[in-house]
């Protein structure tokens, strides 16, 4: 039994799986195994791919119920037996039938109203399709006992309540018959209650044997009486085994159970005697043996199963599953005493033959499993109904194993091929599905089929030997094919019709077939049957299946239109959801492209090369991401973040997060500064919010690189450190930046930097945790082989991102790859000494007329001499400020020649210079503008002693913002001008 098994009431798992409910609805993160059942999961992603609305799902309930059924009858009795156990607690009891609608049902007022009002009314279906994931379908599903316990209900209304639910077997044949369900409030639950469940399960199987029409009766006492001979062992009907006492019992599997019940049909539906050997494992062989029986004027017959192992024959009862059903006589198995039944032997009987059907006594050697009384009962029908029952029960397991095989992806194409392998050869012989235009790509479809649609052709499959047919049936038909369906053709009308369309189709060899006609031709020539039926889910037209089967000789018939329905109906809804996540997942990468730099700029101070992979999957696109930033002074910032979660709303956080960054980086703060001004942005919460901000938890690495000191600054919030390549084909290592917390979870812990000095040559990798746990992420030695593979020998850094992400993450592993990837290799670069000049001055006025001097020398030994008035001009206005308001500390002065021309003046006062609006009268508050106008771009930034105030000029001699004439600095004074 797959009920809950702790002592006491079920309410351990509770706690758990309400926050990893939370997480999965709100976050989109997938619980851990401790957390939620793995068949709990499953079905919370079907539910929501379904698109069930948890608040009101939408339940078809079917008014016309019949309330005399065979099964209301049987399982009346019992079900008031099992609420009148429990009388006086609020319990419900339901009965659910094989297609889950709810047949009858018996309760409180309170406990009824609660079902009432998730819409679990008579009539009502309790499909996990229409009200998600629920006891009654996990045990249609599972076709096992199963108890949902609050919060794994994916309905609330339902989420106050325990329910536990056990299946009805037919307790012959073992077929699912229906489910009986308690539900009870979750404080009150308690695990015996699932023993009593069961024990009213067996009551109404019991029933249901009782109540077995008069021809099923009649022939079954037929075969008993016929059977009575010498001693006999007891065989219980609900569980096919041997009571205790009988030895020998070794049961076969559920699978082999299910083939000899196949195979059983297939012999009542002959109608004839024959005996039927079917392999089994470990070199068994069961022999199935066909007894015709007759009872007045019903003619029926019996199968028989006996076994042989290699040595000889041996017995051996088959494993139903258990139902406590009434015990039969049989014959007692070879090597068992009659003494240990508790019966005598029939010496008459058994020194002779049956006198009713004239089949011999039980014989010794390799004839007893075929004519002895080693052998057991498993079918008993009449054969004029066995071709029906052999038909029903094929198409029926032909279902359920739709429903198992068909959409276990979220991929268009590969969805399409799965309807197509279910159905050859089982259902047809060729099987081909036309999806409509833009399908495959999530375009969103239209309510009804376009006139002339446009189909690409999606998948086809033929019944051939291997795989090797279905490719080459791939090929003959065109997958991937765009064509337009032509009016009055099968696949059109089914269109039309919104329903199944049987139709005929011809092939004459040395006829150009059309894309329609190519299928057929697979059959070669002659007229064919053939079955169109749409795709169509949640109102939306995906396109159309059509079923071929060779020549005329089976033709589809009514059923066949049914099950052909059925089967396209369960791949529609598969195909609509993976339309549906293409779409997103489309959605969410085009808005990612948008967010993420499209091309990395060129600077002076790093080389750079990137590579960004999306997950795969039903994972969808997460929020990865990555940024090279240019900062005064010729330094670059090297970020790589990760947000949790996937899909669009990821995406759209990291963009939020990633310009943030750029905000801050443009105020040219430490590391360690901009990850705590991060981590107090996420942390808000806005005013009427509800929840976390989808941040929270997000990761980030900022690094800075200085190549005029040739040393790295890096903090990170909750991030994999960096890793260092050092030249020469050194061993690469990581650098022990100290650890923070993840964004919106630092509170009073501060980030702290990590300061290094990297050797000429190194090159500095940073990543995310998709690349680390691309193949393994529960592996301890995933940094190592990071390392190692960050260590091999490349060209360039484009093939060392190529070569480490193959490395790590070889293409054929690429479709199971459930997170992003980023990747930013960097190969720092240092500004040559001779293109620094550097001063400290004491803090002077007379010192503005020397700076002067030694700007316009430097300038000069630099060749760049039409540079000197625009930045003695702004070198004076910069030292004259750091002199008046910079403190009593030194003033420094240093150039840098690069790209650009840079100016920096350092003192020893932190207040921050800002541009103001001068007054007529007054004679200072101008040397900022003149500053602003003189150059391409100027700034502050705050350092340890103090700040540093740069000026950026370009190195290109035309004539520009920083050529000075008199019209310029006239202007400049001119109260009516417009401002610079």
């Amino acid at each position: 039994m797959r009920h809950q098994r702790q002592t006491g009431p079920l309410r351990g798992r509770l706690p758990a799986t309400a926050r990893a409910r939370e997480r999965f609805f709100r976050h989109d993160e997938s619980p851990a195994g401790s957390e939620v059942r793995e068949e709990i999961l499953a079905s919370w992603q079907r539910s929501r791919l379904l698109g069930i609305d948890r608040d009101a799902p939408v339940i078809p309930t079917e008014s016309e119920l019949d309330p005399d059924t065979r099964l209301i009858r049987a399982a009346r009795p019992a079900l008031e037996w099992l609420y009148g156990h429990f009388r006086g607690a609020p319990v419900t009891v339901v009965l659910a039938d094989s297609r889950a609608r709810i047949v009858y049902r018996v309760g409180g007022p309170g406990a009824l109203e609660l079902l009432d009002a998730a819409g679990l009314v008579l009539g009502a279906s309790s499909d996990e399709q229409f009200m998600g994931t629920s006891s009654v379908s996990m045990v249609l599903s599972t076709q096992e006992p199963f108890t949902v316990v609050g919060e794994e209900h994916f309905v609330h209304g339902l989420q106050v309540l325990t329910c536990m639910a056990s299946p009805v077997r037919n307790p012959i044949g073992g077929g699912l018959e229906g489910a009986v369900n308690l539900s009870v409030p979750s404080r009150l639950a308690d695990h015996r209650m699932a023993l009593t469940l069961h024990e009213a399960t067996g009551r109404i199987e019991r029933r249901l044997l009782e109540l077995s029409t008069r021809r099923e009766r009649a022939l079954v006492e037929d075969f008993l009486r016929s059977r009575t001979r010498s001693g006999h062992t007891v065989l219980d009907l609900g569980t096919g085994r041997l009571l205790p006492g009988a030895a020998g019992e070794r049961p076969v599997s559920a699978a082999e159970h299910s083939l000899l019940l196949e195979k059983a049909a297939e012999l009542l539906s002959a109608g004839r005697t024959a005996l039927l050997d079917v392999p089994l494992s470990g070199g068994r062989t069961a022999v199935l043996r066909l007894r015709p029986l007759r009872h007045g004027e019903v003619e029926g017959a019996a199968v028989e199963v006996g076994f042989r192992d290699r040595g000889g024959p041996r017995s051996m009862p088959l494993a139903s599953p258990p139902g406590g059903g009434p015990q039969v006589p049989l014959l007692t198995p070879a090597g068992v005493p009659a003494a240990a039944t508790g019966t005598g032997p029939d010496k008459e009987t058994a020194a002779g033959a049956d006198a009713r059907t004239g089949a011999p006594a039980a014989g010794s050697g390799a004839d007893r499993a075929e004519n002895g009384a080693d052998r057991w009962l498993l079918m008993v029908g009449e054969s004029r109904a066995g071709r029906l029952a052999l038909e029903a029960r094929r198409r029926l397991s032909l279902l359920n194993e739709a429903g198992l095989r068909i959409g276990t992806t979220l991929d268009v194409r590969r969805t399409a091929e799965e309807l197509t392998e279910v159905a050859v050869p089982r259902f047809a012989d060729v099987a081909v599905v036309d999806l409509m235009q833009g399908v495959e790509q999530g375009v969103e479809q239209g309510e009804e089929p376009p006139s002339g649609g446009t189909a690409v052709r999606g998948a086809v499959r033929r019944s051939a030997a291997g795989a090797e047919g279905a490719s080459n049936a791939a090929a003959a038909c065109g997958v991937g094919q765009v064509f337009r369906l032509p009016s009055g053709s099968p696949q059109a009308r089914c269109l039309a019709a919104g329903q199944p369309v049987p139709d005929s189709a011809l092939h004459i060899p040395g006829t150009p077939p059309s894309p329609l006609g190519r299928p057929v031709a697979l059959l070669g020539e002659g007229l064919h049957s053939c079955l169109a039926v749409p795709l169509r889910a949640r109102g939306t037209v995906l396109g159309v299946a059509a079923f071929y089967r060779r020549g005329k000789d089976r033709p589809f018939e009514e059923d066949d239109l049914a099950l052909g329905g059925e089967l396209g109906a369960r791949a529609a809804v598969a195909v609509d959801s993976a339309r549906r996540f293409t779409h997103e997942r489309e959605t969410a990468l085009a808005l990612q492209r948008s967010l993420l730099p499209t091309c990395l700029p060129r600077l002076s101070g790093v080389e750079v090369a990137s590579r960004y992979l999306p997950a795969r999957g039903a994972c969808g696109v997460g929020g990865d991401w990555f940024d090279v930033i240019p900062l005064p002074g010729t330094r670059v910032a090297l970020v790589v973040g990760d947000v949790a979660g996937h899909g669009v709303h990821a995406t759209a956080t990291m963009g939020r997060l990633r310009t943030a960054v750029h905000t801050l980086a443009d105020l040219d703060l430490p590391p360690e500064e901009v990850l705590a001004h991060l981590d107090s942005l996420v942390s808000r919460r806005p005013a009427g919010g509800d929840g976390e901000d989808a941040a929270v938890g997000a990761t980030c690495l900022y690094l800075v690189h200085d190549p005029v000191s040739r040393r790295c600054t890096a903090a990170r919030a909750g991030h994999p450190p960096p890793a260092v390549i050092p030249p020469g084909g050194g061993r690469p290592y990581l650098l022990d930046v100290p650890a923070g917390p993840p964004l919106g979870l630092g509170g009073l812990m501060p980030y702290e930097a990590f300061e290094a000095e990297l050797p000429g040559g190194s090159l500095l990798a940073l990543y995310t945790n998709g690349l680390t746990r691309a193949r393994d992420r529960y592996a301890v030695d995933r940094e190592e082989r990071l390392l190692d593979a960050l260590g091999r020998p490349a060209p360039s850094l484009d093939a060392l991102c190529d070569s480490t992400i193959g490395e790590l993450l070889p293409e054929e592993a690429r479709e199971e790859q459930h997170d992003d990837i980023a990747l930013l290799v960097a190969r720092p670069r240092v500004l040559a000494d001779e293109k620094v000049a550097a001063w400290e001055l004491p803090s002077d006025p007379a010192v503005v007329r020397t700076s002067r001097a030694l700007v316009a020398r430097q300038l000069r030994d630099w060749g760049l001499p039409y540079l000197e008035d625009s930045t003695e001009l702004v070198v004076s206005e910069l030292v004259t400020n750091a002199v008046r308001y910079g403190g009593d500390g030194p003033v420094r002065l240093r150039l840098l020649r690069d790209t650009t021309l840079i100016c920096e003046v350092s003192d020893t006062s932190s207040s921050s210079p800002r541009i103001r609006r001068a007054g007529t009268t007054e004679e200072g508050g101008r040397g900022l503008f003149l500053v602003a106008r003189f150059s391409q771009g100027w700034g502050a930034r705050y350092t340890p002693g103090g700040k540093t105030v740069w000026a950026e000029q370009s190195l290109s001699a035309s004539r520009g913002p920083g050529t000075l004439d008199e019209d310029s600095l006239l202007d400049l004074f001119d109260t009516d001008a417009p401002a610079a």
